[in-house]
């Protein structure tokens, strides 16, 4: 067990790619940092982390993760302020959240010195891929897959933990999304595992999302896999419905994600005072909201966009456009996280974490 980040093996690359970037016109998470960690699960126990450049990386045709998806992952970020000190926000939230999704996949579970010490000492080393731009930061993706070799359909019995890094600008340009109501597909069931932030998850939703964007909309709002009745997520997001002035959001269950995003917003809305429920959230009382006028905004809430607000949204045929605010809860809640993220505010909460 390593102690310190002194303790990790570092391989320095060769020839740094940091000067052929363009920090002023960052796409979202396809341009990679220099170096990645990387952590093995052999013989029942995993070794020492090491970092090393980034790189490809070899398996054999029969690693189960090819054919049986034993695959989970976080998605943080680091933020650079004025005076270049790095910040995460609730990094062991995202910690404590791969061991549940690892669990759930009959994946063996990481030490918490090797997230976090893994995390610091690769940041420190990466620590000029971090920007500084308003809306960009270095995206961060720890993610953990079998590596194990076998057709067997059984768990593996090696696993590959590793943390690669981006810098990236924001994760939708156009700032606000129109979405469409999905009462065909759904993005998980009772006692399935979307909870878990599983690769799998994320891929069922592809189609899906696809057909929506062939009809016009950029996301789909995902509903309840029985009935279709509830509206549950927003794409990758949790979702958030303000009709009047009280927040909804729907509670997290095997179905719904426990996202970090989401849980921050319910505190800021209780610090300052703003209605908040959760509670299930029927899609006819947000048409019929929409058509007296009542509902205010909806907005997606997760780590890449950090709030997403929701121009408008699509069903049954029919499209109901959200008013335009000028104090939307949406632009108060992003505020307020993205000030405590670049360490531009107090944090009352205790989130921000130095590295």
């Amino acid at each position: 067990m390593i102690g310190t980040a002194q303790k990790i093996a570092i391989e320095k690359t060769k020839t740094s790619k940091i000067t052929s970037v363009d920090f002023d016109n960052l796409p979202f998470g396809s341009v990679f940092s220099d170096h990645m960690l990387v952590c093995d699960y052999r013989n029942g126990a995993w070794e020492a982390p090491k970092i090393i450049p980034y790189q490809p990386i070899s398996l054999d045709p029969s690693a189960k993760i090819f054919h049986y998806g034993q695959s989970v992952f976080e998605g943080m970020k680091a933020y650079r302020d004025k005076d270049h000190n790095i910040w995460l926000f609730r990094p062991e939230d995202n910690y404590k959240r791969l061991n549940v999704s690892s669990k759930r996949m009959a994946m063996p579970e990481l030490p918490k010195e090797y997230f976090m010490e893994g995390l610091k000492t690769l940041l420190q080393l990466d620590r000029d891929w971090i920007p500084q731009s308003e809306g960009s930061s270095l995206y961060v993706r720890p993610f953990i897959f079998a590596s194990g070799r076998g057709f067997h359909a059984s768990p593996a019995d090696e696993y590959k933990f590793i943390i690669a890094t981006a810098p990236s600008g924001a994760y939708f340009s156009s700032g606000k999304v129109k979405v469409l109501i999905e009462e065909t597909y759904s993005r998980a069931a009772n006692g399935g595992v979307g909870f878990a932030k599983a690769g799998g998850n994320y891929a069922g939703q592809f189609y899906p999302t696809q057909l929506a964007v062939e009809k016009g909309y950029q996301q789909v709002i995902w509903t309840d896999d029985n009935a279709h009745e509830y509206i549950e997520e927003a794409g990758a997001m949790n979702i958030f419905v303000r009709i009047k002035d009280t927040l909804v959001t729907g509670p997290v269950s095997d179905r719904i994600l426990d996202g970090i995003t989401r849980k921050s917003i319910l505190e800021i809305a209780r610090e300052e005072g703003i209605p908040a429920e959760v509670r299930k959230l029927k899609v006819n009382e947000v048409v019929e909201a929409a058509k007296n006028g009542t509902l205010k905004e909806m907005f997606g809430a997760g780590t890449a966009a950090v709030v997403s607000p929701i121009a408008a949204f699509g069903y049954r045929g029919s499209d109901y456009d959200l008013p335009q605010l000028e104090k939307s809860y949406a632009s108060r809640f992003k505020k307020r996280i993205t000030d405590i993220q670049y360490n531009r505010s107090e944090d009352p909460f205790g989130w921000r974490f130095k590295v």
